[in-house]
């Protein structure tokens, strides 16, 4: 990711604003991505011994945390809606963060 695209997420970070990163050309493309090389299977399902859809793409280290990851494939994970949900909501019990929205079905 270069420096100015960097710059850019990090702002839409601050601002808590982050459908535009979501729609922008560049996630589209690494999303199908993703999807494709884990054969648009839950990940989370799979390692638990089941077989179940995937749709949501998910950042295994959060955007906010580390926005240098977030154009980087070996980052995301294709998960079932309920995985990626259970697995915001984990997180935010932990951290007491406002609610997960997804901006993937916007």
């Amino acid at each position: 990711m270069s420096r100015e695209r960097l710059r850019w997420l990090e702002g839409l970070i601050r601002e808590d604003k982050m459908i535009p990163f979501y729609q922008c050309k560049e996630w589209r493309q690494l999303r199908v991505q993703a999807l494709e090389r884990d054969n648009y299977e839950c990940q989370e399902c799979k390692r638990r011994g089941k077989y179940r859809r995937g749709k949501n793409v998910h950042h295994i280290k959060e955007v906010k945390d580390r926005p240098d990851l977030a154009l980087t494939l070996e980052n995301l994970e294709t998960l079932c809606i309920q995985c990626h949900n259970e697995i915001h909501d984990k997180r935010l019990k932990k951290d007491k963060r406002k609610p997960f929205v997804n901006e993937e079905r916007w």
